[in-house]
């Protein structure tokens, strides 16, 4: 079951490496309980079951979904690209079914790379994270979902959407929104940012820098171009502890973060080895004092600050005084459990395998 404080529920997963929760029933559960619209903006979609409650027939719900191009083209150029033949990516079927639906369907137009994660359901709940709506993202991948049932928060997210089908997109942008303000669901403090519009990346840093004792993260790319290992550093010399853990993959890179931190006092750092059904840990989560939760699908790099369509929603606050203290307390802690069960499960000690 997710952790849930009023409005806010979070989901950690997936069951099938270990996760708490089922990741695939928290997605179709949110879209099955439209009533009136679902506006969906995700990079990509290639499970049947989440694609079949989408296009599942609702009278009057009026259904728009825009995914990354990428995922939809021929993997090689046919010399006849009127001969059918070969194996059809499951996206392409998905997204022909998709068309013969009722749904409004679009493909991004971004050079970078189109990476929301997020459902608007009925102008009045929405649900985000760091999971891709497919067979390995909701069965094979270390994620996580955060649904929060509130209008502002709605509103917020169907400006994004907007501006996505209006071809802003990445470098295509016309302008810079400000950043929307804070609105306060079930007394929990939350905060959305967009990428590249509002450059999340320095109120990620901001965030941490407020830390007085600790960080815990996952994260599934974490480059030396974010700024975000600079910031570690500078916490970890002041005495605030860092502990976290990175895909197996990504974080051996020649880019990687993990040569900055690793070796440094106070930063304790792993890599999430893939055995059984997991492949790769895709988290995009932080924490910070066991108090503010950093999760959506924002990627600590450089052109995910930069170019990439991103989002990011902050959970909590870290003022003494907060009334929902205790509450923000309760969230945290079921995405600081997850971060160490993983680690524990999964983790190989970086300075133990070198980089």
């Amino acid at each position: 079951m997710p952790k849930t404080v009023g409005k806010v529920k979070l989901y950690m997963g997936p069951q099938s490496v270990g996760g708490p929760d089922n990741l695939e029933e928290a997605i179709t559960g949110f879209i099955s309980q439209a009533q009136k619209s679902l506006d969906i903006a995700v990079q990509e979609l290639d499970s049947k079951k989440i694609a079949r409650e989408i296009t599942k027939k609702r009278p009057g719900v009026r259904v728009r979904l825009v995914s990354e191009a990428d995922y939809l083209k021929s993997p090689k150029c046919r010399d006849n690209p009127w001969i059918e033949g070969g194996k059809q990516r499951p996206n392409r079927e998905i997204q022909n079914a998709l068309l013969r639906s009722a749904a409004w369907v679009r493909s991004d137009y971004n050079p970078s790379i189109f990476h929301q994660k997020f459902i608007i359901r009925d102008n009045s709940a929405v649900l985000t994270g760091s999971t891709n709506f497919t067979d390995t993202g909701t069965t094979n991948n270390l994620n996580h979902i955060v649904i929060i049932e509130d209008e502002t928060v709605a509103k917020i997210y169907s400006k994004e959407f907007r501006e996505i089908r209006q071809g802003h997109f990445g470098k295509l942008d016309e302008g810079h929104d400000p950043k929307p303000p804070e609105v306060v669901v079930s007394q929990i403090p939350v905060r959305i940012l967009f990428a590249p519009d509002h450059s999340p990346e320095m109120d990620i840093m901001k965030q941490m820098l407020k830390a007085k004792k600790r960080i815990d993260f996952a994260a599934f790319t974490f480059a030396e171009s974010s700024g975000i290992d600079d910031t570690m550093l500078v916490l970890a010399s002041n005495g605030i502890k860092i502990k976290g853990v990175m895909d197996w993959k990504q974080s051996n890179q020649k880019w990687a973060a993990s040569h900055n931190l690793k070796e440094k006092k106070n930063i304790e750092l792993y890599r999430a080895k893939p055995k059984g059904k997991l492949r790769k840990l895709h988290h995009k989560l932080m924490v910070i004092d066991g108090r503010v939760i950093i999760a959506g699908s924002f990627n600590y790099t450089g052109p995910a600050n930069r170019l990439n369509d991103e989002n990011i929603i902050m959970l909590g606050n870290l003022d003494p005084a907060s009334p929902s203290a205790e509450a923000q307390k309760r969230l945290a802690k079921y995405a600081l459990d997850e971060i160490k069960r993983i680690i524990s499960e999964y983790g190989v000690n970086i300075n133990k395998i070198g980089s």
